[in-house]
């Protein structure tokens, strides 16, 4: 399987001057954790929720601070045409929980953890779906009358 089977897209992005404030706005009209930051279309770094929690909050940092000053840089990326187990590798030996996805210098979208998380889910479930249909020893279906589990 692809990156590009499994990551978000697009990207949520801010330029580097951006105020700490605006990136916080920005994560949560999108309901993200992280936006990538860029400069001239160039990928420059990345931050997070935590980042700007612990980097900026508890720094002292005020919210018209811009965001170059918390982001990480250089940053760990993914190509949209690598397999995802290269992904795999990178989360269990970095530490890092989202990944910006390129496709030669622009960024395309945003692996995450929990983009993973979700194919192992699928992944698990076209395979124990068979199984538990053999020990229930009847497909899933609506339920038959009876009592539902009441007692009655």
């Amino acid at each position: 399987m692809k990156i590009a089977e499994a990551m978000s897209s697009p990207a949520v992005s801010v330029p580097t001057r951006t105020p700490l404030k605006q990136v916080a706005q920005e994560m949560a009209t999108y309901g993200v954790g992280s936006v990538v930051v860029t400069e001239g279309g160039t990928l420059r770094g990345i931050v997070t929720d935590r980042d700007l929690a612990v980097g900026a909050l508890a720094g002292g940092l005020d919210v018209d601070e811009a965001v170059d000053t918390v982001m990480t840089s250089p940053v760990i990326t993914v190509n949209v045409t690598d397999d995802i187990h290269r992904a795999y590798r990178i989360f269990r030996t970095s530490g890092i929980r989202r990944l910006p996805v390129v496709d030669g210098p622009r960024v395309v979208g945003v692996l995450t953890v929990d983009d993973m998380l979700m194919d192992v889910f699928r992944r698990l479930a076209d395979l124990l779906g068979p199984v538990a249909w053999s020990v229930l020893e009847e497909p899933p279906g609506p339920p038959s009358g009876g009592t539902h589990g009441r007692g009655v």
